[in-house]
Order: C-alpha cells, then sequence, then structure tokens
C-alpha cells in the first residue's frame, strides 16, 4: 500500500506545479522575494514606508457554485479570474492597491493539465489586478470529493494610505453615483441559476439571439475586475467618496454599506442597460424584481460616489480604463438605504 494507492498522487502535483509555473511567472512584481515552491511567499514591504500610515487591506472568497458550470462546460481558464476578482475587487473598493494572491484548490483528483488552467485564469486574473501569484495549494480529497470536482477559493493582501481609504465618511447628499458595468452574473446567486436553467452541457451550449452566445459563455463571462479602473480614477485626481462591490445580496445589502447614516443611495433602473441574460433568468425562473435586485449585480459590478464637480472626469478615467460607466442616481438626506425607481 503507498499514498498513491489511497488516492493521493504526489507526482501529478509535481507536474502540476511544473505546468503552472509559466502562468505564475508573469505575475511577479519586484516586490516578490524567492521562487514558486518554498514554504511561503515572500513580498518585501520596502515601498510602504513611502506612505504616512500605511494600512493593510485583505480579502478571501472563492466562486461559489458556478465552478459547477466549469465542470460541466470542461471549460477551466477562466473560473481562476473569478477568484481573484471576488478578493480584489474588495480591496480596491477600499481603496487599496492589491499586492499579492494565494490560490487554494481542492480536488477529487489531481489532473494536472485541468489545474495548470485553472491556475491560467488566476494568474490571468492578477496581471489584470496588478497583483503578483505568490503561492498556492491543490488539495486533492479521495472519497470527499468526486474524482472531477474541485472547488476554487482564494486570499488577497492589499495596501492603502490611511488617508486615501475609501470610508463614506464624507458623503453628502447631492453627491453622484456612477456604475461600472458587469460581465454579467459573474459569481454570485448561482445557486439560484443552476435552479431556473438546465445545468446539461447540451442546454448550456445552446446559442440564444438575445444573449449574442451560447447560456454557458454568458454565464461563464468572468467577474469584471475593477482595480485598474479605481486606480485611474484615483490619478485623475478624483476623490472617491464611498464604493461598493456589488456581489451576493444585490443591490439592497451592497449599496448601504459604503453609506454613512443620515445618507440614502437613490439609483435610476433605467439609467443604464441591464444585460440580457438577466431578463432571461427572471422569465425563465419566475423571479420578482425585488429578488434580482436583491440577488445579482443587475448589470452593476461596482458602484460609486464622487463630487457633483467630479462626476464627469470620473467617468472619463473609468472609460480611459477600459471600462464602462454611468451616472446611475444620487446622495439624498434619509435614512441610511437605498431605493430603486
Amino acid at each position: 500500500m503507498d499514498y498513491k494507492n489511497a488516492g493521493v498522487d504526489i507526482e501529478a502535483g509535481y507536474r502540476s506545479v511544473e505546468l503552472m509555473k509559466e502562468h505564475v511567472k508573469k505575475t511577479m512584481r519586484p516586490e516578490v522575494l524567492g521562487g514558486l515552491g518554498g514554504f511561503s511567499g515572500a513580498f518585501s514591504l520596502a515601498k510602504i514606508k513611502e506612505m504616512d500610515e500605511p494600512v493593510l487591506l485583505s480579502g478571501t472568497d472563492g466562486c461559489g457554485t458556478k465552478v459547477k458550470l466549469a465542470m460541466v462546460l470542461d471549460k477551466h481558464d477562466t473560473i481562476g479570474i473569478d477568484a481573484v476578482a471576488m478578493c480584489v475587487n474588495d480591496i480596491a473598493c477600499a481603496g487599496g492597491e492589491p499586492l499579492f494572491f494565494l490560490d487554494y484548490i481542492a480536488c477529487g483528483k489531481n489532473e494536472p493539465e485541468k489545474i495548470a488552467e485553472i491556475v491560467k485564469g488566476v494568474a490571468e486574473g492578477c496581471l489584470q489586478s496588478d497583483a503578483a501569484l505568490i503561492g498556492g495549494e491543490t488539495a486533492e480529497h479521495p472519497g470527499l470529493m468526486a474524482e472531477d470536482e474541485y472547488d476554487l477559493a482564494g486570499f488577497a493582501v492589499g495596501v492603502c494610505d490611511k488617508k486615501d481609504m475609501i470610508t463614506g465618511e464624507n458623503l453628502k447628499p447631492g453627491d453622484v453615483l456612477i456604475g461600472m458595468a458587469s460581465s454579467g452574473v459573474h459569481s454570485n446567486g448561482f445557486s439560484l441559476v443552476r435552479k431556473v436553467f438546465d445545468m446539461s452541457r447540451e442546454s448550456l451550449e445552446t446559442y440564444y439571439d438575445k444573449l449574442g452566445c451560447t447560456l454557458g459563455e454568458a454565464l461563464l463571462a468572468p467577474t469584471k475586475i475593477y482595480v485598474k479602473a479605481l486606480k485611474s480614477i484615483k490619478e485623475a485626481g478624483v476623490t472617491v467618496k464611498a464604493c461598493s462591490h456589488i456581489t451576493g445580496g444585490g443591490f439592497y445589502e451592497n449599496v448601504p454599506r459604503m453609506l454613512k447614516e443620515g445618507t440614502r443611495a437613490v439609483i435610476q433602473k433605467d439609467s443604464y442597460p441591464v444585460p440580457p441574460i438577466f431578463d432571461m433568468l427572471a422569465e425563465e425562473g419566475n423571479i420578482e424584481e425585488h429578488m434580482m435586485y436583491n440577488t445579482y449585480n443587475m448589470g452593476l459590478g461596482m458602484v460609486l460616489a464622487v463630487d457633483e464637480a467630479d462626476a464627469d472626469r470620473t467617468m472619463e478615467a473609468i472609460r480611459a480604463a477600459g471600462e464602462s460607466p454611468y451616472v446611475v442616481g444620487r446622495i439624498e438626506a434619509g435614512e441610511k438605504g437605498v431605493d430603486l425607481c
């Protein structure tokens, strides 16, 4: 008897590491010390000394049951982008710069080529957010997970000078709300998605004119990463007063998290285009509107508040970063919360 007969292939683990190295190397930053394969990832904090009062920010998350779609479609090269996005977007909306990322893959059986494809997506997410992929873990769980199943999660660390943190404390009535377009469902609400749509490969590979792609392509579209857009806004000299990453809980849970007491967000639902995947989801699942906005991003992956005088500059900076911005509402005086009208 040996470890391989027990279901864990050590040699496959070594091969996975070799296959993923080329992807990991692309994410390196000057601050990274050492190479892949050590017991820990090392990252120099020398540059942080230039800040007046540096604050470390962290985020950890996974892709939820969206991973199931990747399994059904046998497409694993983008799900890693989602894992990175869910972490670094949280750091960015607090005003931070993501520094590095670590991933954790749990699988029933280590298939090196598949693991390398997953890590390829993680590396792409790191490239999109200028974060270094400095470590990770691939764990085989025979008997706990089916051989063809896996789960993916990650952890990111970022930094921000305390004076640049986005806290919402300077919000005032009249501030403008700007939303940045999402790529679709992103990585939340997939347990409901999987109840609404048939998750067979045949169904997911069906093309729909109203989507302009197959159902699977629309649902598996990777989560947008907004790090560079927020950096572009900062470099334009604009102060973001408050920011919300629209994830699980949709508008009703996430928008109030960026507000201070005595302020209320008012968002116009017709101020931006809602991607057709959401209309299709609501129709096929007979999901009422409030529940849709309480579960999904409905086409806006991030909402931020700026002074009215800075609205045009903010829009220009977001476009310069390659994202699509919309003026979607305003801050008003009132009980802390959000109105969708």
